[in-house]
């Protein structure tokens, strides 16, 4: 598809699950998200297992892709306890890991971290008791203040936020209630209500619901490959996504937008 002089369009999907039985499934995937997108977008467990052959399977899955790729790592992608070797393994490959950074693509801001859990609203886990407790919130406050750094870094007028764990309740409808607190934390939502953004993508909660909006109306995405391909079985299993492209004073510099991906200024 030619690219739109008038918007920047995104292709988002996560829970990729990747194993080493996976090569040779996903390029079909891949190439039709590189044709109809500017920007691929992948929202965690990229992985099955956090493994360098998963990652390896994953980066020779990507390499028909021909726009820019950004991901952030999910769950899964921890398992074996070594998430800087597919950081590394995918980073060659050409792909974005956000952790806490941004990245501006196409003249918009993309913000990225994995998230973590804790629960939604009245049924956030508080930070009292025992220290494991403690820990456990402290992970999700850490995870959301990595998030608002990420967004405040930003200075362009279109953004996007890039999760793994859910923001809202909204979008985790569907699995079973005793999960909600696993599957994504409140505390993720108050970042992207102090910076505003045009659209959050995640994915995670696999028997969840495709959409929800943020307190202030920001529509949220849970883009699970496993729920698209479920609710959506006539459909390629990502989600497409547009905005405006911003033109005249507001543009990349010519070198910049030739190269695709530039880092954003620090205030």
């Amino acid at each position: 598809m030619p690219r739109s002089a008038s918007t920047v369009r995104f292709a988002a999907v996560g829970d990729l699950h990747v194993t080493k039985a996976s090569a040779g499934t996903l390029r079909a995937l891949f190439a039709e998200a590189s044709e109809k997108a500017d920007v691929l977008l992948l929202c965690g467990d990229l992985t099955d297992y956090g493994t360098a052959e998963e990652a390896h399977v994953l980066a020779d899955e990507l390499s028909v892709v021909k726009v820019p790729i950004v991901a952030v790592l999910g769950n899964h992608d921890f398992e074996s306890g070594t998430p800087e070797t597919v950081i590394e393994v995918l980073t060659k490959a050409g792909v974005r890991v956000l952790d806490g950074e941004a990245v501006e693509i196409e003249g918009v801001g993309i913000a990225g971290v994995k998230g973590f859990a804790g629960g939604f609203g009245r049924g956030s886990l508080g930070a009292w008791g025992e220290p494991a407790i403690k820990l456990f919130v402290q992970e999700a406050l850490q995870e959301a203040l990595k998030l608002e750094s990420a967004l405040a870094k930003l200075r362009t007028p279109r953004r996007v936020a890039l999760l793994h764990y859910a923001p809202i309740c909204a979008t985790v409808q569907g699995e079973p209630v005793d999960i909600f607190p696993f599957l994504g934390s409140s505390r993720l939502e108050e970042p992207l209500l102090r910076y505003p953004v045009d659209a959050v993508f995640h994915g995670h909660a696999h028997r969840g619901t495709l959409e929800g909006k943020t307190i202030n109306g920001v529509p949220v995405f849970n883009v699970a490959r496993p729920l698209l391909l479920r609710t959506r079985p006539d459909q390629a299993p990502f989600r497409l996504f547009e905005l405006p492209r911003e033109t005249g004073d507001a543009a990349e510099p010519d070198a910049a937008r030739a190269q695709g991906v530039h880092e954003p200024s620090v205030p």
